[in-house]
């Protein structure tokens, strides 16, 4: 408030400038306690949690945040590292309802094009993200021939292990993707609640944040972020796990109008994935596996194999929480419950001749490397890609052996991620796999399969198995 006084003064007492600056200056004096003040009320509006990429297509990215309040989020973005070029997106309202989460997804980009932004709350840069603006890269052009990785991994306990520094090794590896196949988070609860909270524990670890920023994520669950160890179609939150779910990823779609669960398909590079809800619709593990127990639901399998026949990509890879081995035996927290829908599902790919299936899953708390041999059967080896833990004790425990074939041994050494390439610019394309370790050293000798080796009666395992692993065959010895 200007004094009184002060608005007397008249020229011929004070000179001109004088009194013009005295004034400027009570102005900005009342501005900025105006503003305090208006800070005061509304708090402090930031981004408390995030941002976070998730999926991108080659004309849209998408971007998670978590807001303090009831504020507009927008993104700052454009083409020039200085954000010299930048337009601001449209502005999208944090509620209560999503937990102040939001989506806000840019539209009307170029294909594989490297894309700087950064977050505004309010219409202003976001307290704690007023440095370098992030970046991250749309997906290649339609019907483009590239090379481009992935990187994958499941069971990530924030509060077992707080440091995560396997993050560190998938932001050098550079992988274009990353894919969460699964717990998560350790929620472990029947409260909605206390699994929002166990996300934001997970999102707030700083090895986290350079790739939350900068690469995709896609992700489904398993038991620990569905809700209750083992849980299946009878939890009686499911409802409740998957709002919270479709709060905190940013997928591009969420099971079907009629069917909800987490599954998705999602198209990158020339590559079509099957991310598999192997939770919501699961019949319980303890009903005997006969013709009708399901995995996955009538549904979601019916929309599987529709996507897998209408797919023309040299590869397709099907991600599930559990394994697809046979490993756990009958009762066993896996599609070793459901071998008669895992059956069914293997034979319709060979009777409707897809070729180039991939298998890809987690929760086992070690690396493992599979073929299930469908080319005894007439069909084409399948080979499980598994990747466990990302932030969790390994497992050591040893298991009766599987008829499946072990392509390389299992690896309980330390954390890890899976890491895999496809390039399609080679009239043959190939998929090249290993694991990474909390080192950021390669786990395996490189596993390596050509698109030509996945079609109905090639037998391909026995020149796929690692020297020791055929040793170990030969004297009957399983992994330790």
């Amino acid at each position: 408030r200007i004094p009184h006084n002060l608005m007397k003064l008249n020229s011929d007492k004070i000179p001109t400038v004088a009194n013009s600056t005295i004034i400027a200056l009570w102005c900005i004096l009342f501005l900025t306690t105006y503003a305090q003040a208006a800070r005061s009320e509304t708090g402090s509006p930031r981004v408390i949690n995030g941002p976070m990429v998730g999926w991108v297509s080659p004309t849209e990215i998408s971007v998670w945040a978590r807001i303090t309040g009831e504020y507009a989020f927008s993104l700052q973005y454009g083409t020039d590292s200085e954000l010299s070029d930048s337009q601001q997106s449209d502005s999208i309202l944090a509620k209560p309802k999503n937990d102040f989460t939001v989506h806000l997804t840019l539209k009307d980009l170029k294909p594989d094009t490297t894309y700087y932004y950064r977050v505004l709350v309010e219409g202003s840069p976001s307290g704690y993200h007023r440095g370098e603006p992030f970046k991250v890269k749309t997906a290649p052009a339609p019907g483009e021939k590239t090379r481009f990785s992935i990187g994958f991994g499941s069971c990530a306990r924030a509060r077992v292990d707080p440091e995560q520094i396997i993050w560190k090794h998938v932001k050098e590896t550079g992988v274009d993707l990353f894919f969460w196949l699964g717990d998560n988070i350790y929620g472990d609860s029947l409260y909605g609640q206390f699994l929002a909270e166990e996300y934001r524990y997970q999102r707030d670890i700083p090895s986290l944040q350079p790739v939350l920023r900068s690469i995709p994520h896609l992700a489904i669950w398993d038991d620990h972020d569905y809700g209750l160890n083992d849980h299946d179609r009878e939890n009686p939150i499911k409802d409740i796990a998957l709002a919270v779910f479709k709060n905190y990823w940013a997928n591009p779609s969420y099971g079907l109008p009629e069917t909800p669960g987490v599954f998705f398909h999602y198209h990158y590079g020339g590559v079509d994935f099957f991310f598999l809800d192997g939770r919501y619709h699961r019949d319980p593990p303890s009903m005997p596996d006969q013709p009708g127990k399901t995995h996955l639901g009538k549904e979601q399998l019916n929309w599987l194999k529709s996507g897998l026949s209408k797919s023309k990509a040299p590869f397709k890879v099907l991600l599930t929480g559990t394994g697809w081995t046979s490993l756990k035996g009958p009762n066993g927290d896996s599609w070793s419950a459901a071998l008669h829908e895992r059956n069914q599902l293997f034979d319709y790919i060979r009777d409707e001749s897809i070729s180039g299936v991939l298998l890809v899953s987690g929760d086992t708390h070690r690396g493992e490397l599979y073929c299930i041999p469908w080319s005894d059967k007439g069909g084409y080896d399948l080979y499980e890609f598994v990747s466990s833990p990302l932030a969790q004790n390994p497992s050591v425990k040893v298991r009766p052996k599987p008829p499946e074939i072990y392509i390389r041994d299992w690896y309980h050494g330390s954390s890890n991620f899976g890491y895999m390439t496809f390039d399609l610019t080679e009239n043959d394309p190939i998929m090249r796999y290993n694991l990474i370790d909390t080192f950021g050293d390669a786990v395996y000798e490189w596993f390596e399969i050509r698109a030509s080796k996945l079609v109905n009666g090639t037998k391909s395992w026995p020149s796929k198995i690692s020297e020791e692993e055929r040793l170990n065959r030969e004297k009957g010895l399983l992994p330790d």
